[in-house]
């Protein structure tokens, strides 16, 4: 198993949030190469904008392992995270950030890249094409 395995079962996720007309972001948290939380937005479902699919994840994979830190844990989201969920995964102290796209209008490295935590490896553009077309055709869509 590797990146690009993981980043797909991150892109069914993000069809999830596609199918429920929310902006299609999908993750799944990995801890010894197997999935212990999946994720996509509900922030029209739930009517809440911090219901970002990284935040329903953090919690998720915190629930799963019985504890707040995410040390020895990768994330695979779909699209580059936003500053406020930049932050949380600061906090969770997550040890690997692999994402798709980069959003250089609100993605965290283009407002501040020292967000994450210091220790937390990033990979970016991982199936970055495939993650951004569904991003390009949500919103397409809604013109």
């Amino acid at each position: 198993m590797d990146d690009i395995y993981f980043m797909k079962q991150a892109l069914q996720e993000a069809h999830k949030a596609f199918d429920r007309g929310e902006v299609p972001v999908g993750v799944v948290v990995v801890a010894n190469k197997r999935v212990i939380a999946r994720a996509h937005n509900l922030t029209e479902v739930l009517n809440d904008v911090t219901a970002h699919a990284e935040m329903q994840a953090i919690t998720a994979a915190a629930d799963m392992l019985g504890g707040k830190y995410l040390t020895d844990c990768t994330l695979y989201v779909t699209v580059e995270p936003c500053p406020m969920c930049a932050g949380a995964l600061r906090w969770a102290q997550l040890s690997r950030l692999v994402y798709g796209a980069t959003d250089p209008k609100r993605g965290y490295s283009s407002i501040s890249p020292f967000l994450l935590h210091p220790k937390t490896e990033v990979t970016a553009g991982v199936m970055a094409d495939d993650c951004s077309d569904l991003m390009q055709l949500f919103f397409k869509k809604l013109r």
